[in-house]
């Protein structure tokens, strides 16, 4: 039997999903979530052979979810089931070990097969999103370049990025000029513009 933890935050989705994985004699959700900070509490308790986690959770979002659980529960795998099908995300993805990616808009049959191949130990990655990741251009930023400009582009100032980052305003201001270079921008909003178009933030 094939344990599973469910995190998907629309209620109606996740009764739905947790319907149809019980019809399957060799499947069984022993828990569902609708927030990403329980994940990795919830798969202590219960010992799942793999999560299915949606990107887009209250709190902490599924990829982050999935590198905890990584370093948690090495021995229980992730399969990320989203709408936000973009290459950044599956990239994300990746770098957080998860061993699975799909779509939302698949088949109930194809989501219990992709489990059963992840519980397995194999990978099951949407083949569209695979080679739109290919095909698109790595981020020359840095993780710190790119949450600074992330941040700059929720209209946090520069003096407020600083002190969440514990950094200097100087430091922060250097972020995002190496980010304006970087990206051949003209200034911090066309830089904005090109990392959110390329799916960098």
């Amino acid at each position: 039997m094939i344990r599973i933890l469910m995190a998907e935050d629309v209620q109606v989705l996740r009764s739905a999903l947790v319907a149809l994985l019980s019809l399957e004699p060799d499947l069984e959700v022993v828990a569902e979530l609708g927030t990403g900070d329980e994940v990795v509490a919830r798969a202590r308790q219960t010992a799942p052979d793999v999560a299915v986690l949606d990107i887009d959770l209250p709190g902490t979002d599924g990829i982050t979810a999935a590198g905890q659980l990584a370093e948690a529960l090495p021995g229980c795998r992730t399969l990320i089931l989203t709408s936000l099908g973009r290459p950044g995300n599956l990239r994300r993805a990746l770098a957080a070990q998860v061993s699975g990616f799909l779509l939302k808009d698949i088949e109930p049959a194809q989501l219990a097969d992709a489990i059963r191949t992840v519980a397995a130990g194999g990978r099951v990655v949407d083949p569209v999103l695979a080679l739109a990741a290919l095909d698109s251009t790595p981020c020359p930023l840095t993780e710190r370049e790119r949450e600074v400009l992330r941040q700059a582009a929720e209209g946090t100032e520069p003096g407020q990025i600083a002190a969440g980052l514990h950094l200097s305003p100087g430091t922060v201001r250097n972020y995002l000029t190496a980010a304006v270079t970087k990206l051949n921008a003209r200034n911090r909003v066309d830089a904005i513009r090109i990392a959110r178009e390329a799916d960098w933030l």
